[in-house]
């Protein structure tokens, strides 16, 4: 019996502490804006940074609060800029199109 008491005692504590991490994730957790990651799908995914900006998350962050635009990523092609600016039309009318996915 006394065999049993450590691996029951630290399961329990491991219980407890992974609720409490749990609960602590949900009350503190941050969301992150959904358009940024749709924008970063739709760029090259090269993160050359040739663009100034540290890799496409960078650039996607700026082109959704608009200090940057498609055409400064350089090695995007001309139909992808297309599509990435009919996105963000359809953002600032309201009506967001599904995310284009590679």
């Amino acid at each position: 019996m006394n065999i049993l008491i450590p691996p029951l005692v630290l399961g329990g504590l491991g219980m407890v502490l992974g609720l409490m991490i749990y609960f602590v994730a949900q009350k503190f957790g941050v969301e992150e804006d959904h358009r940024i990651q749709d924008v970063e799908h739709l760029l090259p995914n090269y993160n050359c940074g040739a663009c100034g900006y540290p890799g496409c998350k960078g650039m996607a962050e700026a082109i959704v609060a608009g200090k940057a635009v498609p055409a400064q990523c350089k090695p995007i092609k001309k139909e992808e800029i297309e599509i990435l600016n009919q996105y963000l039309e359809s953002l600032k009318a309201g009506t967001p199109l599904p995310s284009e996915t590679r």
